[in-house]
């Protein structure tokens, strides 16, 4: 029996189910615990991809995803036509984004909790330019911090308009996801994020909330929510230490 007949016999054998959850999640947590307990060594190979996905009859769809996540954790390296590698058992603790839809932002804010510093009504051109208030014009705005154990990780300022934001009050911000508390007190559903990525630099109370110098180097992250009638519901910002975050996703080439 060649080693990687071996890596596969140290995986449970069972058939995932769609009722557990993401059939990819599954999969990578059931792959991360032989990484993490180093049953997998680091700088070993993990089994073929065609293996995995036999072994738990999923899609190899499915098995690449998972080994997505596990490489954004920094765990694997995945290698063209070939297994994956273990990188390391323990990585630094980090935040990395595989954005596509909504379930991979609640897989971004696992283990993390957020942190509410304030609730009031303000006067802002972001609220101008995102729910068309007058310049004088109040909207409501939200300010908390992402939190993972210890650290510090995201800054979040987050814009209402005026009549959703009177329907909420501070103790109703009860879940990490601040978008996920809007839908559950309001009743809305978002129907799609748009995502901008910009660079920024860090000012005093930038600073002093994330415990960086004054100066350094920010990964500003812009989501707008709009609901299905594609009315802007929401508007956050989240500013990270740019050594702390990234983000992955695929880019097909579509080029003829």
């Amino acid at each position: 029996m060649d080693d990687l007949n071996s890596t596969i016999d140290l995986l449970p054998k069972r058939t995932l189910a769609r009722a557990q959850g993401p059939l990819y999640r599954q999969l990578a947590d059931i792959l991360r615990e032989p990484i993490t307990s180093g049953a997998f060594p680091v700088g070993g190979e993990l089994p073929k991809e065609a293996m995995i996905a036999e072994r738990f009859g999923v899609s190899l769809i499915t098995v690449r995803q998972a080994l997505r996540d596990l490489e954004a954790d920094g765990l694997i390296k995945k290698r063209s036509a070939k297994p994956a590698v273990v990188t390391s058992a323990a990585p630094p603790v980090t935040l990395s984004w595989t954005f596509k839809n909504f379930a991979d932002m609640a897989a971004f804010t696992k283990d993390a909790s957020l942190k509410i510093k304030s609730y009031k009504k303000e006067v802002s051109p972001l609220l101008q330019r995102h729910f068309g208030l007058n310049k004088d014009e109040q909207g409501y705005c939200l300010r908390s911090m992402l939190v993972v154990g210890k650290q510090k990780k995201a800054q979040i300022t987050t814009y209402f308009p005026p009549d959703l934001g009177a329907q909420l009050k501070k103790e109703d911000f009860n879940d990490v996801l601040i978008f996920r508390a809007v839908q559950r007190r309001l009743n809305i559903r978002m129907a799609v994020a748009h995502c901008t990525v910009r660079a920024e630099i860090a000012d005093d109370e930038v600073a002093s909330d994330l415990g960086v110098a004054k100066g350094s180097a920010i990964l500003a992250v812009e989501m707008l929510y709009q609901s299905s009638d594609q009315r802007n519901i929401e508007f956050s910002i989240a500013r990270h230490p740019a050594d702390m975050f990234s983000i992955t996703y695929d880019a097909p080439n579509d080029l003829v």
